[in-house]
């Protein structure tokens, strides 16, 4: 729909000269690569824990920018939030995933902000595209833990 309403296009040099967001990540090393899952699955969900709560301060400031889908975007919000609490809590040391602090969420918030509206919409897309690149790796993990656990006992 960004592209659609917004022509925010993925082959934008624009868009990539400002994709400087740094955004969670869940990657091999995390344990997500299955092969190696069972043995990392905490450290895996400690890190899917923790990117969700960090993208908890990328959706809202996506639910301020992006203002013709507020309603989906809060939704967004709150099901990203649950989802790291219900993550959180399958980890062996909840207290061990990184929730940002306040402040951190303030520094983020000022660094998004931008008096451009192009710039605004491009960073909305970024963020758009790295969560639902960071939501399949997390379904996939999850699944696959399930799988795992439902098939050992």
């Amino acid at each position: 729909q960004m592209c659609e309403k917004f022509t925010v296009c993925e082959n934008s040099m624009e868009m990539l000269v400002q994709n400087n967001l740094n955004l969670p990540k869940v990657t091999e090393e995390d344990g997500s690569d299955f092969l190696t899952f069972f043995s990392f699955q905490d450290k895996c969900l400690k890190k899917i824990s923790s990117g969700l709560y960090t993208f908890q301060t990328y959706l809202e400031y996506v639910q301020e920018t992006f203002t013709s889908e507020k309603q989906k975007v809060e939704s967004l919000c709150y099901s990203t939030e649950h989802l790291a609490h219900t993550i959180r809590q399958m980890v062996i040391n909840p207290d061990e995933v990184i929730i940002p602090d306040s402040a951190t969420q303030e520094s983020l918030r000022a660094k998004l902000k931008s008096n451009k509206t192009w710039i605004e919409k491009i960073t909305t897309h970024l963020i758009l595209r790295d969560f639902t690149s960071f939501m399949e790796k997390t379904v996939r993990a999850v699944r696959y833990l399930k799988n795992t656990r439902s098939s050992s006992v």
